[in-house]
């Protein structure tokens, strides 16, 4: 039991760090961050961005590694894309959430989905970060 709350609050450091990392990304883009880990019983989103008059929210996966070379062997086999985690019930639940937040700004304006994998090696300060813009919700 001990070993699964280890495991559980080191997935949740490293997608906090993943998080992080692509508020802070997106703010060197020209994005304003206007929101992060905007929560509601039916879903979360991660990172809400805005640049000129489109909101951007933002679904963050992270992966972690031992080490550099583990993750460019695994990026190089293609055997574990983080973005691969956002199935058709985490979208659902995601849509949900910016619903509300739609309506509690009654934001009228542009807007879309995108979704950021990112894989880190925290002990060497590493990270490789891939965006796919504007996702489509079937």
């Amino acid at each position: 039991m001990e070993r699964l709350a280890s495991k559980k609050l080191k997935n949740k450091e490293t997608g906090n760090q993943g998080e992080l990392l692509i508020a802070d990304y997106l703010r060197k883009q020209g994005y304003a961050i206007i929101g992060m880990n905007y929560r509601k019983q039916w879903g979360e989103i991660d990172v809400i961005a805005q640049k000129d008059d489109k909101v951007h929210f933002v679904e963050v996966k992270t992966v972690s590694y031992e080490t550099k070379p583990d993750l460019e062997l695994a990026v190089l086999r293609g055997t574990y894309r983080p973005e691969e985690n956002v199935h058709k019930y985490k979208i659902k639940k995601l849509a949900r959430a910016i619903e509300t937040w739609l309506a509690e700004h009654n934001w009228q304006g542009n807007w879309q989905i995108d979704v950021a994998a990112v894989r880190t090696v925290s002990r060497e300060t590493y990270a490789t970060m891939n965006i796919i813009s504007n996702i489509v919700i079937d």
